[in-house]
């Protein structure tokens, strides 16, 4: 699923930036879910290009308990586990533009640290009560990798922070319940809410909203 003449580049690109191992749990169902398979031959192909990335595969339905551990609750699923679980999860088919959410993702749980400017790393490492950001996009949308990312980047810096990104075209019941009329729309703790790109810091005004709200 990775063009051959892109996977050269991408291989070059994970070894550059890769530093600690870094494991992709994925989570099918073969069963009504038109993905699923596409969803776990990408993450095939991205692990075979760095030996520094691993994965493992569980039917959702099959294995409930290591769903439950990884708090999973559809499918296709992706988490993306560095030095710990840091809480970032794709929820769809992470191709499109949002393979780079993907990759992002993985160099950010390598590392295990991000480039975010140091006081909104002081913030993120002064929360105290659970973050939960859901970020919904498309495959089609250019906007929509920057929101997922910075995301990602919150839950890596903090241990109270989970990021969901949910390609809402798989999952139309969610856009209908949250409301999705235009993305990348970010939901936090169901409480705060905001639609289209914004600098990191206004994103963090949004967390200390959420997570400040009674």
């Amino acid at each position: 699923m990775i063009p051959e003449a892109y996977k050269k580049h991408l291989a070059e690109e994970l070894t550059e930036k890769l530093t600690d191992q870094v494991k992709i749990v994925v989570f099918t169902q073969e069963v009504e879910c038109p993905s699923c398979a596409q969803t776990r031959s990408l993450i095939q192909e991205l692990a075979s290009l760095n030996p520094k990335i691993s994965f493992e595969v569980h039917d959702f339905m099959a294995d409930p308990a290591k769903a439950k551990e990884y708090g999973v609750d559809k499918v296709p699923a992706v988490v993306i586990v560095g030095r710990r679980d840091y809480g970032l999860r794709f929820y769809g088919l992470p191709y499109g533009y949002e393979f780079k959410t993907l990759i992002e993702g993985l160099i950010a749980a390598s590392k295990g640290v991000t480039d975010l400017p140091e006081d909104i790393k002081r913030e993120l490492k002064a929360l105290t009560s659970p973050v939960h950001i859901q970020v919904f996009v498309t495959l089609t949308c250019p906007y929509c990798p920057a929101v997922a990312a910075t995301a990602y980047k919150f839950a890596v810096e903090s241990n109270h922070v989970k990021a969901d990104v949910v390609n809402v075209s798989e999952f139309p019941h969610l856009g209908l319940r949250y409301g999705v009329m235009g993305v990348p729309k970010t939901v936090i703790n169901n409480k705060v809410e905001f639609v289209g790109a914004v600098p990191e810091d206004i994103f963090m005004e949004y967390v200390l909203l959420a997570a400040n709200s009674p």
